[in-house]
């Protein structure tokens, strides 16, 4: 009981809902697990909810933190994969938002068994444009700039960041909960996963994929542009694309209520697959 234990506290593991099957929601770069607050709780009814948050970000426990391994996405997937076998949970529902889709990703191609299916909202195998065949949206020189820029002014970088991946400039007060987010992990921690999400190439892992899936893709995402999750849906196996009306790059806090509907209906419709 005691390893368990300590995975869950790292984690800041947190378990409601009334169902018997698992559904974890995995936080993007940068967030924790309260970004979650308007969509977990619809699936209360019906399933086991799991909620946590990657070590570094959150309330997690910094002791555990590892600037080697949390380096690379297999880092953060390891966490994924050490919670649920904590929770000694199989084929759980995984919801992962941004990075955090790629992330589960990797957990499922190397413990299928933890994974019924992948829910990934607004997804990217690789962030920068590799012509003539794919357009990440970004040029590497831009990333490494917005790098450059946390390292020397990081409230700078969370102010001038935050806005552009929530979109919906007529909603102030998202962008804020989102540079706030930011604000409170540690700079070089951040730098870190920053590194990690965004000069990672996925793209040889969507072939791999054995858990079927569901991209929702956002109207106007600046982080991962329509063309992103047409590549996925067409690379990867057993994955069903949805456009979304919601836009911008975090649809769970912009728009829940279509966050919502889409995954219970890919769900109920896919329980005999």
């Amino acid at each position: 009981m005691g390893h368990n234990f300590d995975i869950l506290k790292r984690n800041d593991v947190k378990i409601t809902g009334f169902g018997d099957k698992p559904i974890i929601f995995a936080p993007g770069f940068g967030c924790d697990q309260r970004m979650w607050r308007y969509v977990a709780p619809s699936f209360e009814k019906d399933y086991r909810i799991i909620t946590f948050d990657y070590v570094g970000a959150g309330k997690t426990d910094l002791r555990f933190y590892d600037p080697t391994r949390y380096s690379q996405l297999s880092g953060y997937a390891q966490d994924v994969l050490d919670v649920l076998a904590a929770l000694q949970l199989q084929k759980a529902i995984f919801v992962g938002h941004s990075v955090s889709s790629m992330i589960g990703l990797i957990a499922s191609i190397q413990d299928p068994q933890f994974f019924e299916r992948l829910i990934m909202i607004g997804p990217s195998p690789c962030y920068i444009n590799d012509p003539p065949d794919y357009a990440g949206g970004f040029e590497k020189r831009d990333l490494e700039g917005l790098i450059e820029l946390m390292e020397k002014n990081y409230i700078q970088w969370a102010n001038y960041l935050a806005p552009i991946i929530m979109g919906n400039a007529d909603r102030q007060s998202l962008s804020k909960e989102l540079e706030e987010s930011f604000c409170s992990t540690d700079p070089i921690i951040a730098g870190n996963f920053a590194r990690a999400t965004f000069f990672s190439d996925n793209r040889g892992d969507l072939l791999k994929a054995t858990v079927p899936s569901l991209v929702l893709q956002c109207a106007d995402d600046a982080i991962a542009p329509r063309q992103v999750g047409e590549y996925i849906h067409r690379r990867m196996p057993g994955s069903e694309i949805l456009f979304m009306k919601a836009t911008g790059h975090c649809p769970h806090l912009s728009h829940p209520e279509e966050t919502i509907a889409l995954i219970k209906d890919y769900l109920s419709k896919s329980q005999d697959i």
